[in-house]
Parts: structure tokens; C-alpha cells; sequence
């Protein structure tokens, strides 16, 4: 789904303008992005929770050379599902 798709049916669905529903997305883009960068997580009870982990550094190969080369650590975002989303994907 696109985002105009998404805006467009949270329009819809919450009875708001496509300039609100717009602007409501990018501000809770915005919120969970900056509680991401300063290391926190955020959960939303029944959806699910995103939070930031540090993934080690590690080997990887070329698939172009096979060549070994150094993977660097990084810092990631993780999603992990709610029980009541997991439960509504899996019908």
C-alpha cells in the first residue's frame, strides 16, 4: 500500500480530511522516528512495539567476487507484532 492509499483510508475510516489524515501520518512518523533516535521504544498495546538494537559487526561475501569483506555494526529498527495484529493477519 502506498502512502497516498494509506491517507486516503485513514480519511476515510476516521472521518477526516486527506490534508489532516496527511498531516496526522507525518506527525506520527515524526514522533516515533524521534523516540527511536533517542534510544526509545514505542509501544502500541495490541499493534505492536518499534525499538532500535544494535546489530554486531559481522562477515559478509561479494556476491559479485565471493570476496570476504567486514560488515560494520549498526544500529537497526525493529518491529515486533502484537499479539492482537498477529492474531488478525493469521485469521
Amino acid at each position: 500500500m502506498s502512502k497516498t492509499v494509506l491517507v486516503e483510508k485513514i480519511a476515510e475510516q476516521a472521518n477526516l480530511t486527506k490534508v489532516d489524515a496527511d498531516r496526522a501520518l507525518k506527525a506520527f512518523i515524526s514522533v516515533v522516528s524521534e523516540s527511536l533516535k533517542s534510544g526509545e521504544d514505542v509501544a502500541l498495546v495490541g499493534f505492536g512495539t518499534f525499538s532500535v538494537v544494535e546489530r554486531a559487526e559481522r562477515q559478509g561475501r561479494n556476491p559479485k567476487t565471493g570476496e570476504v569483506i567486514s560488515i560494520s555494526a549498526k544500529k537497526v529498527v525493529k518491529f515486533k507484532p502484537g499479539k492482537a495484529l498477529k492474531d488478525e493477519v493469521e485469521g
